[in-house]
């Protein structure tokens, strides 16, 4: 199973236009109880976002018109004295589509620091959102689940691996994996792909590795045997 961002994602997007109030965003923060706005133009193309925090300078420097000297980089001033959308928005949006794994969003909001990202079709229309909760969803499987995609897609499936020569157990997401691989290679294998798999919170390696096989090996082992 491989989960993807369409699979977790929020259809019913809260959207505003460039031109929508500082104080019509105000309450609809209040009232759908969200922390981000995508910004979209007419055609519902995705051309900025506005969270929370780009609207909470106006209401943390509106008595404090002394900071506005140097304290204050030019944009955060620009935002604290914007009035719509489009003053406070920010541009050069990232966003994720629907094919895209979970993995690769969180993997986005880790290295931008963004709590949600807008998803968007091809021609970049705005056609969902997805949020940090979303994407930790993917840990609520069950143990019996994430045992059962590990032996027959895995192991199986993948690897062509008989289950019986290596023992999978799987409690609380963490899985253990013991038991004799073939090749130290196919071993390393499957313990960096079972780190993929939907669910697996981490990964315990207790298998037996094989000595890696030296160049000269497979030559030795044909050598012993008598001519025909």
């Amino acid at each position: 199973m491989s989960t993807t961002v369409k699979d977790i994602m929020t259809t019913r997007v809260i959207s505003v236009r460039k031109d929508t109030t500082f104080r019509d965003m105000a309450a609809a923060l209040h009232e759908y109880r969200v922390s981000a706005f995508p910004v979209v133009d007419d055609d519902r193309k995705v051309i900025g976002v506005v969270s929370e925090a780009d609207m909470l300078y106006k209401e943390a420097l509106v008595d404090e018109p002394g900071v506005f000297g140097g304290i204050l980089h030019r944009r955060d001033q620009a935002k604290a004295r914007g009035i719509t959308a489009g003053d406070l928005m920010t541009t050069g949006v990232v966003a994720v589509r629907p094919e895209d794994t979970v993995e690769h969003a969180a993997r986005l909001m880790y290295d931008r620091g963004v709590k949600r990202l807008p998803v968007t079709d091809e021609s970049g229309h705005l056609v969902g959102i997805i949020s940090r909760a979303d994407v930790l969803s993917v840990f609520d499987r069950t143990d019996g689940a994430i045992h059962h995609e590990i032996v027959n897609d895995v192991l199986l499936s993948e690897f062509t691996v008989d289950p019986k020569t290596l023992q999978v157990t799987v409690m609380d997401g963490i899985v253990t994996l013991s038991g004799r691989p073939e090749t130290d290679e196919l071993g390393r294998r499957i313990i960096q792909r079972v780190r993929h798999v939907q669910g697996v919170v981490a990964v315990r390696d207790r298998l037996d590795y094989p000595p890696p096989e030296r160049p000269g090996d497979r030559y030795d082992v044909l050598a012993n045997f008598p001519p025909d």
